[in-house]
């Protein structure tokens, strides 16, 4: 792994920070690299305030999606909440249907089948629509390129609002209002809002019309808040806004299916962090291996026994989808050792008998072993359908539409995508691939990169400084928990290897004869020689808190030790 500090920033505005807030140095470099250079960014950035957000109406469209909107609701109209299988989706999907089920009983929800529809919009989720005299259809975290299912819908009478945030593709959808803050004439303030982002904005739209204030909004943003740490946003601006009010309703007042997913975390205080890896990949196991349905149910159910027994069954579902991931990464990896493919520029591996719901998850474990560009791909019908995953700094998509002559369809972004290709193009398809990701992928990104906020003294690692570095929470995309290196560190004698197979190391530090502080590294257990030998080394790590009998302790999240 190579270690990359961050760029310098300017000393003069770090100055006026310590001088303006009275913090330590450190503090203002870390606020400085985040863009945040005066007093009052600062106290926006430390204290979000919900009436910061931009309102709904600057956002394209909007006035046409409420109008249509009201108008059904006024003539007692079914209307169908149609959203993705996934968190982004799902979420989307519970937080319109339930604030619109406090207008009307005329709403209902549908989430296609991730094996037999596939993403987005579906011929047979319209049917659907049709046969149920349902007249208009809110599509939620899809649909931005739906353009001939919409056409197919409106034939039929019935009409679409789309709310989606992925990039709309050259003709947009004949739909009655497409919100989508990246439509290129689309004037909203900010772009990276995500599928239950812009459902948010427009129940607080429909609710501006009707007198409602946005604390009455309050406790819908637990849902936008477990989209935003899944969706993997950028946690800036409204996104930040929304995040950190989004924490605080799951901590102080959690819906009864939140309840239910998180009654075994022992923690008092919930972040980000544990929606992005206890919530979310549960609420995604739904989708995966069952329906989405199930998820939808959870989130909007109010009973907490009924939503206890949800949760319980999403549990199994996840039990199983871990179980198939990590098998089917076994089967992958045996794959690549028997084709001799360990030292190829790309993975590319196919089994017919692969589960499609996991097949995004194995990419990503594939990358922690060899990390390159991966694509793993499955039977879907009569075609191999694959998800792909990238390494920081390679743009698959781009990479895929050099292959395009292979596929049948693809879309995605920059670091993840699905395709479909037929079965005979298969071998043609991989080399082409594997000579793509040769020719353009450079050197230096073949090689793990961990970036460093800041080199500081560990003699800095204190319960005043780990105070204020937790309020730059919540943390993701541009707003990323900090990474720092501490040279010239010496094991005290408690170094040892825990864990299955000796996997983690458990270490306690110290410099320059100072206070000895306790690490943890997960995945690190063979770097213990570097540490056993009483010689100096140096580490990178993130600050953490340790709960153990009851007593609350700092210690250092290891990323990486250098000797």
């Amino acid at each position: 792994m190579r270690w990359t500090l961050k760029p310098s920033v300017d000393e003069h505005k770090v100055q006026h920070l310590v001088d303006a807030l009275a913090v330590d140095r450190s503090i203002a470099h870390l606020l400085v690299q985040r863009g945040i250079e005066t007093f009052e960014e600062a106290k926006a950035f430390f204290r979000p305030k919900i009436e910061d957000l931009h309102h709904p109406f600057l956002m394209k469209d909007m006035d046409k999606a409420v109008e249509r909107i009201e108008r059904a609701l006024a003539t007692n109209e079914r209307i169908l909440v149609y959203g993705d299988y996934d968190v982004d989706g799902t979420t989307s999907v519970a937080l319109m249907a339930t604030y619109l089920e406090t207008k009307t009983d005329q709403i209902a929800t549908y989430i296609p089948d991730r094996f037999e529809e596939g993403y987005g919009v579906s011929y047979k989720g319209i049917d659907y629509a049709i046969d149920n005299d349902f007249t208009l259809i809110v599509a939620l975290d899809c649909g931005v390129k739906a353009v001939d299912k919409v056409q197919y819908a409106k034939d039929k009478g019935v009409d679409f609002i789309i709310c989606d945030h992925h990039r709309p593709g050259d003709k947009l959808p004949q739909a009655v209002a497409v919100l989508d803050p990246k439509r290129a004439d689309c004037t909203y303030p900010f772009k990276e809002l995500c599928g239950c982002g812009v459902g948010f904005k427009l129940i607080h739209a429909l609710g501006h019309n009707q007198g409602e204030s946005l604390k009455d909004f309050l406790p819908y943003l637990d849902l936008v808040a477990t989209a935003i740490g899944a969706d993997i946003v950028p946690i800036v601006g409204e996104n930040r806004i929304l995040a950190y009010h989004g924490v605080r309703v799951m901590n102080a007042s959690p819906r009864p299916g939140f309840q239910a997913l998180i009654k075994n975390i022992k923690k008092t205080t919930l972040t980000i962090a544990d929606v992005v890896f206890v919530i979310a990949p549960r609420i995604n196991a739904a989708g995966r291996m069952k329906h989405g349905n199930y998820a939808v149910s959870l989130l909007k159910e109010s009973n907490i026994t009924q939503a206890e027994l949800v949760a319980q069954e999403i549990e199994s579902f996840n039990t199983t989808r871990r179980a198939l991931d990590q098998n089917i990464t076994k089967e992958a990896l045996a794959q690549i050792e028997e084709l001799n493919e360990t030292e190829c520029s790309s993975t590319v591996v196919y089994d017919s008998s692969w589960n499609k719901g996991v097949i995004g998850i194995v990419a990503s474990r594939l990358i922690e072993i060899y990390y390159r560009p991966t694509l793993v791909f499955t039977k879907s019908g009569d075609l191999l359908t694959a998800s792909a995953r990238s390494v920081r700094g390679f743009d698959v998509y781009e990479a895929l539409q050099n292959c395009s002559k292979y596929i049948e369809q693809f879309g995605g972004h920059k670091y993840a995508a699905g395709l479909s290709i037929k079965e005979q193009n298969f071998r043609a398809f991989k080399q082409a691939f594997e000579n793509e990701v040769d020719k353009t992928l450079a050197l230096h990104l073949r090689t793990p990169e961990l970036l460093i906020d800041a080199e500081i003294q560990l003699s800095a690692v204190t319960p005043k400084f780990y105070r204020i570095l937790k309020q730059f929470a919540p943390f993701g995309p541009q707003n990323m928990a900090p990474v720092f290196m501490t040279s010239d560190v010496v094991d005290t004698g408690y170094a040892k290897c825990v864990g299955e197979e000796d996997k983690h190391l458990k270490i306690s530090v110290a410099q320059h004869n100072g206070e000895p502080i306790n690490g943890i590294g997960f995945g690190l257990g063979d770097k213990l020689p570097y540490v056993a030998n009483k010689s100096t080394f140096s580490i990178a790590y993130a600050i953490d808190e340790n709960q153990w009998n009851g007593r609350i302790s700092l210690q250092l999240k290891l990323k990486d030790i250098k000797q």
